[in-house]
């Protein structure tokens, strides 16, 4: 400022000099007083100059070239540059926030739709895109609403209470196919609400899984305690003859032995999903698993045939050289559940078939194969679950607790196995465990020489 007051004056001081140099001698006051007054109309001029330059500049909005250098307006705009970039600075770094925040919404693995006050979206991530069947082209600042025509979030979004949720169809949801998610809206800011969205198909699966696991042990229990509560009321109550005695005992005993055979199942279930996975330091020979199989096999065929009628034909063939990873226990557990099973439901004069196949891609797969009634195709998807039956009287009539085939799937999975199972219903069926070359190996000649 004080630069700018000393040039004003040096001007004038000038101007006043040079207009008494060239006025006569009578009028060098006047031509002096003539001189400050140009050289101050000169100034203000050539300031005023100045100061357009830096509102054109100012009005440009372009930074990069100051047009002044020196004096208050070069100082003004200096000072007007620096605040300037510091404002720009301070918008690129919102911007980068506002990115890194809209960057982690949009990796969320929850649904995030963001709602002005009246309902309409101004943005959501590709989780609520999929939800919702929603598109960023097409769907921003539509109404929420009109989109997802559901009565049940119609409901809630009106009600206004949402400390809790509210579960909807998903986006292609069916009755073969569901796909259910939960919807919760949080209020902020101005009327502004924001709709979280979750995938809980897995969780009620779950939970109907659970609900129809314990009500399906309740039964299988509460069947054969139901029967020995009864025997043992007619033992306390009723004179029996050694014989009715005897026979009662003896019914007794089966019962126990079937709750006895369904607390195994479910405590060999819970030891697979609860150990870790096998490792491929353990090999287990296949002939040996091969040979306890046949001799077990043979002696419940022996149990369950009829004394007159014709016998089942066993067929197990034993030429198998590989060795298998993994948990011996667990895989007779799988291969014997196939077994009995194919025994069971063979009939009398059947035919079972076990043996060991090598594929030439160096898989190899164990494969039990039977003569009898065959299951139909909609059964099939489903009876590797748990107490899944085709045929629940039958299944009883044969002791099955109905999860032998869910243990063998829970085997072969960790086990790197893939469980086929082909039948045709009058014809028989052929379940079979294929097992990846790398959980196989063929020992040295002297160790099979050995065995």
């Amino acid at each position: 400022m004080f630069l700018r007051l000393f040039s004003f004056l040096l001007i004038q001081c000038l101007g006043g000099v040079a207009g008494a140099w060239v006025a006569p001698e009578a009028l060098q006051i006047r031509g002096a007083l003539a001189g400050v007054l140009v050289a101050g109309l000169l100034w203000v001029l050539l300031d005023f100059s100045r100061g357009l330059r830096l509102l054109n500049w100012l009005r440009q909005g372009d930074v990069s070239d100051v047009p002044l250098e020196h004096g208050l307006w070069g100082e003004v705009a200096d000072r007007a540059r620096r605040l300037v970039r510091g404002r720009e600075q301070q918008i690129r770094e919102s911007d980068t926030r506002l990115q890194d925040f809209l960057a982690a919404l949009q990796a969320s693995p929850n649904g995030v739709v963001l709602l002005d006050a009246d309902g309409r979206i101004e943005w959501f991530n590709q989780t609520a895109a999929e939800h919702f069947g929603l598109d960023a082209q097409r769907d921003m600042l539509q109404h929420f609403g009109n989109l997802v025509r559901d009565p049940a979030y119609a409901a809630y979004a009106g009600g206004g209470d949402f400390l809790e949720g509210v579960t909807m169809p998903g986006r292609g949801h069916s009755p073969s196919r569901p796909v259910r998610l939960s919807v919760h809206l949080h209020p902020y800011g101005d009327g502004r609400r924001l709709l979280l969205s979750r995938d809980v198909t897995a969780l009620e699966q779950a939970e109907a899984m659970r609900r129809d696991f314990v009500a399906n042990v309740s039964h299988e229990i509460r069947t054969p305690l139901t029967v020995l509560t009864g025997f043992v009321e007619t033992l306390q109550s009723l004179p029996l003859s050694e014989t009715e005695r005897a026979r009662y005992l003896d019914l007794m005993a089966q019962q126990a032995e079937r709750m006895q055979t369904l607390v195994n199942d479910l405590l060999t279930l819970s030891r697979l999903e609860g150990s870790p996975l096998p490792g491929a330091g353990e090999w287990v020979p296949v002939r040996s698993l091969l040979q306890q199989l046949e001799q077990d096999g043979r002696a419940l065929s022996a149990v369950l045939s009829p004394p007159l009628g014709p016998a089942q034909v066993l067929d197990f063939k034993l030429a198998a050289q590989e060795d298998i990873a993994g948990i011996s226990m667990e895989l007779h557990s799988a291969m014997s559940n196939l077994v009995s099973n194919a025994i069971r439901y063979t009939p009398a004069g059947g035919h079972v078939e076990v043996g060991w196949l090598r594929h030439e891609d160096g898989r190899c797969e164990f494969y039990v194969q039977d003569s009898g009634p065959g299951i139909a195709p909609e059964h099939i998807p489903r009876l590797t679950e748990r107490f899944y039956r085709v045929d629940r009287s039958r299944s009883r009539d044969t002791g099955g607790t109905g999860l032998g085939l869910a243990i063998v799937k829970h085997v072969a999975q960790r086990h790197g196995a893939e469980l086929k199972i082909d039948s045709t219903p009058g014809k028989g069926s052929r379940f079979a465990m294929v097992f990846p070359a790398s959980r196989l190996r063929v020992p040295r000649p002297a160790a099979l020489a050995a065995d």
